[in-house]
């Protein structure tokens, strides 16, 4: 329970912080990299390192990398779908979902073997 709390209130303080940034940054397209999803990686890394050590928190980092790859080749197949097709956000959310998934999992048997 008490990592919970952690979290909560370490993510909570680095959301603050980020929306913050993301207000300050011009232009406002990229108030959304400093977003939730940063917070919450840096208080999930923190609790692992804290708890676990280094090396596992290392290894949740490079996971973390590996997935923001796999989610950069996704939008930028969403973006292509809905630019050159008639196709609405949740088609090309859902036809795009593949390329994640093949991407991910390509890119965890090439790091990992």
């Amino acid at each position: 329970m008490t990592e919970y709390m952690v979290r909560f209130i370490v993510g909570g303080l680095l959301i603050s912080l980020f929306a913050i940034i993301g207000d300050v940054v011009r232009p406002k397209s990229f108030a959304g990299l400093f977003g939730a999803a940063p917070s919450v990686a840096l208080a999930t890394l923190g609790i692992a390192w804290a708890q676990y050590g280094s090396l596992y928190a290392g290894v949740q980092a490079s996971s973390m990398v590996l997935g923001g790859i796999a989610l950069l080749c996704y939008s930028i197949a969403v973006c292509q779908i809905l630019m050159r097709t008639r196709a609405g956000a949740l088609t090309a959310t859902l036809a795009s979902l593949p390329v994640w998934l093949v991407v991910a999992l390509g890119l965890h048997a090439v790091i990992r073997g």
